[in-house]
Formats: C-alpha cells, sequence, structure tokens
C-alpha cells in the first residue's frame, strides 16, 4: 500500500486525484494540502510514501515546499503533477529534489506507474519534461529565457523589488530569486542591471532602452 499526500491549489483537481487513487488497489490517500506550506506541515506530521505536488499556488509554491522537504531529510518522495512544462518550472523543481515530474494529462495509467516508481526512488518525467532536462544538459544556459523569466526580467526593469516581484506573480521571493538565478545564466550575466541591459540588447525587453521613443 503506498500513501499520498495530494498538493493543489483546486479543490475539484484534490477530489479527483482522491477519488482515483482510492478506488484504485494500493494506494492510500492520508490527507490534501492546498499550498505549500501546508505540504511541508502535513509531510511532516502524516508520513506519506509520495507527495503528489502541484507547482504554482498562491499562500506557497510547489518548488519552495520541495527544497524544504529536502532540507529536512523528508522520508516521502515528491512526484510533481503540474500542468507547467517550461524550463523555468521543471528545473528548478528537479533541482530542488523532486523524485519525479509529470503533467496533469497524463493518462491514470501513467500517473499510477509514475507514483509506484517515485515510491521506489526511481526518477519518473513525462516525455516533454525529459526532452527539456537533455536540452538543458547539453547547452546549458543556450535556450531563451522562458515567459515566466521575460515576466519577472520586465518588472526588473521597471525597478521591482524581489518582493513586490512575488506578490505580482503569486509566487515566493525564493522563486523569483531562483527565475532571476538561470535569466543570469542564460544571458551571461551577474547582476540585475545588466540582465536588464542584456534584455534590451537581445530584444527581450524591446528594442531600445527605458522611455526611449
Amino acid at each position: 500500500m503506498i500513501s499520498l499526500l495530494i498538493v493543489d491549489d483546486h479543490p475539484v483537481v484534490r477530489d479527483g486525484l482522491r477519488g482515483m487513487f482510492e478506488s484504485a488497489p494500493g494506494f492510500s490517500v492520508l490527507g490534501e494540502a492546498s499550498n505549500g506550506v501546508e505540504a511541508v506541515a502535513l509531510t511532516a506530521e502524516l508520513d506519506p510514501d509520495v507527495v503528489l505536488m502541484d507547482l504554482r499556488m498562491p499562500g506557497g509554491g510547489g518548488v519552495d515546499a520541495i527544497a524544504e522537504l529536502t532540507r529536512r531529510g523528508a522520508r516521502a518522495k515528491v512526484l510533481v503533477l503540474t500542468t507547467w512544462d517550461t524550463d523555468s518550472d521543471t528545473l528548478p523543481a528537479i533541482e530542488a529534489g523532486a523524485t519525479g515530474y509529470l503533467l496533469k494529462d497524463a493518462p491514470r495509467d501513467e500517473l499510477f506507474k509514475g507514483v509506484h516508481a517515485a515510491a521506489e526512488g526511481r526518477t519518473v518525467l513525462s516525455p516533454a519534461v525529459a526532452s527539456r532536462l537533455v536540452s538543458a544538459v547539453r547547452s546549458p544556459g543556450g535556450e531563451p529565457p522562458s515567459a515566466r523569466e521575460r515576466e519577472v526580467l520586465a518588472l526588473v526593469a521597471r525597478g521591482t523589488s524581489n518582493r513586490e516581484i512575488a506578490r505580482e506573480l503569486f509566487i515566493s521571493e525564493a522563486t523569483v530569486k531562483t527565475h532571476l538565478t538561470h535569466l543570469y545564466a542564460k544571458l551571461g550575466v551577474n547582476d540585475r542591471a545588466a540582465a536588464v541591459a542584456r534584455g534590451y540588447e537581445r530584444g527581450i525587453l524591446g528594442r531600445s532602452g527605458p522611455g526611449a521613443g
């Protein structure tokens, strides 16, 4: 019997996942959480085998929760289950310690197999995510900024602080810093000012500097 904690900010999604796993043999759903902060607390309390973790949730994102569970040395394996497959989501989640990464459009059987694999400590990745990770390894820093990283860069260009960016995008400050770290690597810079300058230079923020035209 594999015990599960379901983490998602949408009640309908949690209900659907609970019903699916409870109707299948070999699974037990111990609880549900609506954000990453609750997920960390409930994982400590319930000690599930596998945590099914969404990523983008108001009140505490999945990447921060995964990093905290890793820091605490939690026994539970984290299997990300999300609709997001961009570089700015997949790479931080894997780096934070997720055992696997599946998309919500995965068939039931694939999800069940993924949970079994995660419980055994084996890595499970959706084909799209696996392809992205291979590309990132082959050409580190070579891929263009993701849509979310462009959003962060645009806010940085306006002089927005990390705290304000986090509030506007409904993510944590730690996640903002992660996006910036990836941006710096992709743009070949070391700080915010240089990132903005390179963003204008490459046309990511437009073809000219602030206030032009």
